[in-house]
């Protein structure tokens, strides 16, 4: 009665191999439970990555300007409305799905909008706009001039 904890059983190694960080030894952890912390990738120019370990002091300071620059675009919830004639944006050109109601949504200056999570890491890479190619950071930049 006493001794429920310490009986062996063939489920024992059925628990073992399921509970969550442990695998058997000598055996690789199924992919599903690998957790790994991993060190953020930048891209200090368009055709190159880094790890942010990696990265110069001048290139993190261009990278933090760059997260301000994109966290001071317009965000929003997207809304088709219910007249047909305002359904013109279908799809986010980035992950070519189409929007749905209340999906996160943001404003490029050219009035572009995207998915939160395509455009932002999209325009850590490159900050034009992925349909007409216009500069992002040009037209938010003239507008903190003039303000």
């Amino acid at each position: 009665m006493g001794n429920c904890l310490f009986s062996q059983g063939a489920d024992d190694l059925s628990l073992l191999n399921d509970s969550e960080g442990s695998s058997l030894p000598g055996e690789p952890p199924p992919p599903y439970q690998e957790r790994s912390q991993s060190v953020p990738v930048y891209h200090p120019t368009p055709g190159e990555s880094r790890l942010a370990s990696q990265l110069t002091e001048e290139e993190q300071v261009r990278i933090a300007q760059r997260i301000g620059l994109i966290q001071h675009l317009p965000r929003g919830i997207f809304n088709p409305g219910s007249d047909p004639s305002e359904k013109k944006v279908k799809e986010c050109v980035i992950c070519m799905m189409d929007f749905e109601y209340a999906d996160p949504i943001r404003f490029l200056p050219c009035l572009h909008i995207y998915h939160l999570d395509c455009i932002d890491p999209w325009l850590m890479r490159s900050f034009t706009c992925p349909s007409c190619m216009e500069p992002v950071d040009a037209a938010l930049l003239s507008t903190y001039e003039t303000n």
